[in-house]
C-alpha cells in the first residue's frame, strides 16, 4: 500500500461548498488530487489554487458524469498522467424543491441522472483500478433527507435514499479487494445548495437543530477524511450522519 501522500484523490463536484472543502482537507496532508467540475470553471481553478498553495499536486478536469464516453475519456486523462484515484468521493450533485404533484418527467429524469447515474457511472469507471491494487476507498456524500426523508423534496430524498443503499450492497461487493465504501450524509450545511432559504428560514431551521446551528463545509470535510485513512479499513458500508443531532 502506497504512502497516504502519495495516494490520489478524486473529488466530483469540487469547485465549491462540500467538494472544495474536501478537497482542501486532502490537500493540507499534500496528496495528489483531482478536482472535477461541469461548467465552474473559475470556481475549480481557485480551488485548485489553495489546493497547491498547500503542497498537492492538483490536477483539474471537466467532464459530465452522466456521460460514459465522457467518462472514459477523463479516465484515460488521469491514466496517462498516473493520477488514477486511490480515493473516490463521489460529491457531485444538484437538489431539488417543490411538491411532487409538481416534478415533470424531465426534472425527474435530470436529477436522478445527476444524483445517481453520475454516481454508478463515475464508480463503475474508477473501481477496477481499486480492485486490481486490492486497495480503495470509495465515499459518496449523500443527505440526511436520504435516511428521513423530507417534505418538498420527495425526488432528492429517492436519490440519496438510493445513494446510501447502493453504498450498502457496493460496500459488501467490494470487501474482500480491499476497498470500503461508506456514505456521509450530512445535515443542514452552510452553502450555496442551501441559498434557496432565506435568513428567517436559515434562523428557524437552526433552531431545530440540538446544536443551533448549521454545519460548515470542512466538518463535514473532516468526516470524509477519516473515512478515507487506511485505518478506517474495518469501517464499510456504513452512512454517517454528521448533523448535529438533529435526526438521530
Amino acid at each position: 500500500m502506497k504512502p497516504l501522500s502519495e495516494m490520489t484523490v478524486l473529488i466530483t463536484g469540487a469547485s465549491r461548498g462540500i467538494g472544495a472543502a474536501i478537497a482542501q482537507r486532502f490537500a493540507a496532508e499534500g496528496m495528489n488530487l483531482v478536482i472535477h467540475y461541469l461548467n465552474s470553471h473559475e470556481a475549480a481553478n481557485e480551488t485548485a489554487r489553495i489546493c497547491m498553495r498547500r503542497g498537492s499536486n492538483v490536477m483539474t478536469v471537466s467532464s459530465d458524469l452522466r456521460s460514459r464516453d465522457q467518462l472514459n475519456r477523463m479516465h484515460e486523462k488521469l491514466e496517462t498522467h498516473g493520477m488514477l484515484p486511490d480515493i473516490l468521493v463521489n460529491n457531485a450533485g444538484i437538489s431539488h424543491y417543490g411538491l411532487l404533484s409538481d416534478v415533470t418527467d424531465e426534472v425527474w429524469d435530470d436529477v436522478m441522472s445527476v444524483n445517481l447515474k453520475g454516481m454508478f457511472l463515475c464508480t463503475q469507471t474508477f473501481m477496477p483500478a481499486m480492485v486490481k491494487s486490492k486497495y480503495g476507498r470509495i465515499i459518496n456524500v449523500s443527505s440526511v433527507w436520504g435516511i428521513s426523508g423530507a417534505s418538498c423534496e420527495v425526488l432528492y430524498s429517492t436519490t440519496k435514499g438510493g445513494m446510501n443503499a447502493f453504498t450498502k450492497a457496493l460496500a459488501k461487493e467490494l470487501a474482500p479487494s480491499g476497498i470500503t465504501v461508506n456514505a456521509v450524509a450530512p445535515g443542514a450545511v452552510d452553502t450555496m445548495m442551501n441559498n434557496n432559504l432565506d435568513e428567517q428560514e436559515k434562523a428557524a431551521l437552526s433552531e431545530e437543530i440540538p446544536v443551533g446551528r448549521f454545519a460548515q463545509p470542512d466538518e463535514i470535510a473532516s468526516l470524509v477524511y477519516f473515512l478515507a485513512l487506511p485505518e478506517s479499513s474495518y469501517i464499510t458500508g456504513q452512512i454517517i450522519s454528521p448533523n448535529g443531532g438533529w435526526v438521530t
